[in-house]
């Protein structure tokens, strides 16, 4: 059996000096994240047989991020090249230094909002990274969800300003909620334990509540390993990275669709924001659905009911976080299990919620998608194609949860 090559994950700074020749190495697999300062504009995969001209493509992949913020017509990539990239770069600076040159407090009323359960090694990680902010949240709260021991009460106690609460009740929306009742703060910042957060993040979750019009936000979400074949799968086919552009959704997103909304794609649970106001308006996560429950989706479900009220959200991509994939196939199974279960419920939970959008529709087509790639995959069943038992078999465990459940509440914990 071949042994998969990790990726070496390199991210470049492009307003630095940099000699590409001399950091990829032939024969190597490279995932390569491109910056302007504190500003991400792109990656880019690169295989053992590398690329033809490298500073093409890197190019074709960061100018439609630099064309959204402002980047004049340049001709052909061609011109950007050698004698005009002096100009080229100053125009990035120029166009991208109002996102970056911002007066940065050093301590904003934002509630960070961690659930946790017995992985006190990856929340001692994560909470030192906050304690790295340039800008402090004013209150971090870690939310033990039925605890087996109480390793992560040790971990909370080495940090003096992170709060601490067990939620006996087992399941992630639980944990949710209970860390909304008790954080203090109008906007909550909700991260996971697998999760180290970039200096910038408390800073631009505030920024963008006080620039903008909006009533949550997602942001971009960069893979911090590809080491193994089980997280190359999950960036490749279930990575959390939306772009590099901002995204702004309101009821529309909903109503103006051709197809299903595809409301799980608006962003992530580990890289999250809301006002608290209308997390309570809305009567909070769904205790259904989420880990420890159905198996996810609490995060979705909550930004649909938030725009069939015509709440308006916006993906951010300046707000990044980076996030440890599971490294082996065998977790990943029984994650994307977990994934699809979820999915499931949570789209016919939406279809309850509303009949006139086609998820009823969708899931009843989801088992043809997956004969097909049964099909595809046939026989050796390689990369994309080992996990699709897992992903089977939980469609059909979702259908079963649904049933058993769709008549119990939402909410039992007031």
């Amino acid at each position: 059996m071949t042994k998969t090559k990790p990726y070496q994950i390199i991210h470049i700074k492009l307003n630095k000096d940099h000699d590409l020749s001399l950091v990829i190495k032939p024969n190597q697999k490279y995932y390569l994240v491109f910056w302007w300062k504190t500003i991400p504009l792109g990656n880019l995969y690169i295989n053992e047989n590398g690329v033809e001209d490298l500073e093409r493509t890197i190019l074709k992949v960061i100018i439609p991020t630099l064309t959204y913020y402002g980047l004049k017509k340049t001709g052909n990539i061609e011109g950007l090249l050698s004698s005009k990239r002096e100009h080229f770069f100053k125009q990035i600076n120029s166009i991208l230094t109002p996102f970056i040159n911002k007066k940065i407090p050093k301590k904003v009323d934002v509630s960070v909002v961690i659930c946790t359960r017995n992985r006190s090694e990856s929340l001692k990680k994560c909470l030192n990274k906050l304690q790295n902010q340039t800008c402090q949240p004013s209150e971090v709260l870690v939310i033990d969800n039925a605890p087996f021991d109480n390793t992560t009460e040790k971990v909370v106690k080495q940090f003096s300003n992170v709060n601490y609460y067990i939620e006996p009740t087992p399941g992630l929306s639980f944990a949710r909620n209970l860390g909304v009742k008790q954080a203090k703060n109008a906007i909550i910042a909700f991260t996971d334990d697998d999760v180290e957060v970039d200096k910038l993040w408390i800073f631009n979750i505030w920024d963008t509540f006080k620039n903008n019009n909006i009533d949550a936000l997602t942001g971009l979400i960069i893979a911090s390993s590809l080491e193994t074949e089980s997280q190359q799968i999950f960036e490749k086919y279930w990575g959390f990275n939306k772009g590099y552009q901002d995204i702004y959704f309101d009821k529309k997103y909903l109503t103006n669709s051709t197809e299903v909304p595809r409301i799980w794609e608006l962003g992530a649970g580990a890289n999250m924001a809301f006002r608290k106001d209308i997390i309570c308006k809305l009567n909070y996560f769904d205790e259904r659905l989420g880990a420890g429950a159905s198996g996810c989706s609490e995060d979705s479900e909550l930004w649909f009911r938030m725009l069939l009220e015509n709440s308006k959200i916006q993906y951010n991509p300046r707000i990044i976080v980076f996030h440890e994939h599971r490294s082996q196939i065998t977790q990943l199974k029984k994650q994307l299990f977990s994934y699809m279960k979820g999915h499931v419920v949570a789209a016919l939970i939406h279809h309850s919620q509303n009949k006139t959008l086609g998820y009823k529709k969708y899931i009843f087509n989801l088992p043809k998608y997956y004969l097909l790639l049964f099909r595809l995959g046939f026989p050796n069943y390689r990369f994309r194609y080992k996990t699709l038992w897992a992903e089977f078999t939980g469609y059909f465990s979702g259908i079963k949860f649904y049933i058993l459940n769709k008549n119990k509440p939402a909410i039992t914990k007031k």
